[in-house]
């Protein structure tokens, strides 16, 4: 207790801080947002990557892909270092870039309003990220919450106004300076503490091979001869590596670097970081299978795997107090960053698509960064209002939101990004064609398949886009020549 009191009062510390030196480098709403696009290769590298991974993978997601694939949880950790964060940056960074400059666009709503011309497009994906973001935001505060509560033994209540107040001080001050310098300093507690709480739970088990033998037969002898099916553990992968290719947050990354020859860079300073958490995250879910039998293993009421609790009880039995304190900083600096990074593009919404870009366009520079700094406070304080009636449906919207957003933006994005031909027409028809599927597939398949769900969400728009956009006219040509250059 006492070594999580001390760090956790020194992180908070820093936290205001970094806070109260952003708010004197942010001027405009082009500073609050995106910097003013000047971040390098190492801010930008781990923004992408703390936003990246939340608590979730170190507590529900590594939990239950270790416990229930074993080792085979590894590919998930890899495919998202190589696909979702290097391969991302390599494809996306530079166009994207180099277009959003070019349009003037500082968010996704922004930019499918210029591509394709529509200001009724820009509306409604400023409502679709609204509906689907405030609510995942107030999840990671729910969580972090009760994992307040366990740790410090402090009322579930108090824990969230806590939260609530550092992290609306440093984004509501510095805005996404703020939010890039937090994430870089909250980077390396990430990759400090994954990494010694696997060295310990190894050592623990008789050293790294001993440690994966006894993990690969603890889980052959649980799993009784029967093996995961490559659907399912694909569809994880595509689902956690190409799904952050339509996030709003993750795509504004690419937005804020500050030239071409970031991107290189940044591609394998991402890469390594994700290689990194996603191992140690996967590896250490899979050595559940070390210490716990099937017998052992924490269940539900109901007598199911509680698959939530199976990292905690492993971290708290077989950890020191130091280390298990440096851990507790570690889940809550990603659950910090991705936070900070969805409370920021969820009041992008109102304040700069809805609000200046839609209803209100001749408002002054001055009165849209207060109101940005205002509708941020008013996010943070909403999400834990949400988060304090703790409501049953939060959970779900959550594992909607990931196949939602990217169904809905990966295709118009993408292919807009890359192909001429895309229209308005073909925009809109993959807006609501990735939407609509993530949604009915869910409900189809049921909460377990959600990956499958999200990953068919994500393809069946790249055919939609193509076969509308040939068979409706062709986009302004003004419009495009904007958007390519001359």
């Amino acid at each position: 207790m006492f070594y999580s009191l001390i760090l956790l009062l020194a992180f908070l510390v820093v936290m205001v801080s970094v806070g109260v030196w952003g708010m004197r480098k942010t001027a405009t709403l082009n500073d609050f947002f995106l910097g003013g696009r000047t971040l390098g290769p190492w801010m930008s590298a781990f923004a992408y990557g703390t936003t990246y991974f939340s608590a979730v993978i170190f507590i529900g997601f590594a939990g239950s892909q270790g416990w229930n694939l074993g080792l085979n949880a590894l590919w998930i950790g890899i495919g998202n270092a190589l696909l979702g964060a290097m391969l991302a940056w390599l494809v996306l960074g530079r166009r994207t870039r180099v277009m959003t400059q070019r349009l003037n666009v500082m968010t996704m709503p922004e930019f499918l309003e210029a591509r394709y011309g529509s200001a009724h497009l820009k509306m409604i994906s400023a409502v679709l990220m609204f509906v689907f973001l405030v609510p995942y935001s107030a999840s990671v505060f729910k969580g972090l919450g009760h994992l307040f509560e366990s740790t410090f033994g402090i009322s579930y209540d108090f824990a969230l106004i806590v939260l609530v107040g550092i992290t609306g001080i440093y984004l509501v001050l510095g805005g996404y300076f703020a939010v890039t310098l937090t994430d870089f300093i909250q980077g390396f507690i990430m990759l400090a503490g994954a990494v010694a709480m696997l060295v310990v739970l190894m050592a623990k088990a008789g050293g790294p091979a001993a440690a994966i033998a006894a993990a690969g037969s603890g889980y052959a002898a649980a799993a009784q001869g029967k093996s995961p099916s490559w659907l399912s553990v694909g569809s994880l992968i595509f689902m956690t590596s190409f799904g952050t290719w339509g996030l709003p947050q993750m795509v504004q990354k690419f937005y804020a670097i500050k030239d071409e020859r970031v991107i290189k860079k940044a591609a394998v300073i991402t890469a390594v970081f994700a290689l990194v958490i996603g191992v140690t995250a996967y590896t250490t879910g899979a050595m559940s299978h070390v210490f716990f039998t099937p017998e052992s293993v924490p269940r539900l009421a109901s007598g199911g795997v509680n698959y939530d609790l199976i990292i905690p009880t492993m971290l708290t039995q077989h950890l020191p107090e130091a280390l298990l304190a440096l851990v507790m900083l570690l889940v809550l600096s990603a659950s910090m960053s991705t936070l900070a990074s969805l409370v920021l593009v969820s009041s992008s919404a109102v304040a700069i698509d809805l609000y200046k870009g839609y209803l209100h366009p001749d408002v002054d520079e001055k009165r849209s960064l207060v109101m940005m700094r205002v509708l941020s406070g008013v996010f943070v304080i909403s999400s834990y209002m949400i988060s304090k009636m703790q409501v049953g449906f939060i959970v779900t919207l959550m594992s909607l939101s990931w196949g939602v957003l990217s169904g809905a933006f990966m295709a118009p994005y993408i292919l807009g990004i890359f192909w001429k031909r895309v229209t308005k027409a073909g925009a809109y028809a993959g807006l609501f064609a990735g939407a609509g599927t993530a949604i009915v597939l869910f409900f189809v398949l049921g909460a377990a398949r959600s990956p499958l769900a999200s990953s068919i969400a994500m393809i069946v728009p790249f055919v939609v886009v193509p076969v509308v956009s040939l068979l409706t006219p062709k986009t302004d040509g003004e419009t495009v020549r904007r958007a390519f250059g001359s």
